[in-house]
């Protein structure tokens, strides 16, 4: 296998890791729930009698925070 090919494994390997224990933790936490998951300002709900709709701006981009700077510090040599 050439270099590139290892370095693409391991990425996946470590990426498929990192899912399952974000589901083993969502598992655990479905009853209680993480308390300002999904329910911070600037999270859209709306809610009619026949329509419900949610669209969790702040949480994404407060996810997708974290998980650049876990990344960038994997990253790091």
């Amino acid at each position: 296998m050439s270099d590139i090919m290892q370095h693409i494994a391991k990425f996946l390997i470590v990426f498929g890791i990192i899912i399952a224990a974000l589901g083993a933790l969502l598992l655990l936490f479905r009853n209680s729930g993480i308390p300002f998951l999904g329910k911070l300002p600037g999270d859209i709900f709306i809610q009619r009698k026949n329509f419900t709709f949610y669209f969790p701006i702040a949480t994404s981009i407060l996810l997708s925070i974290i998980l650049s700077l876990v990344f960038y510090f994997i990253s790091r040599k």
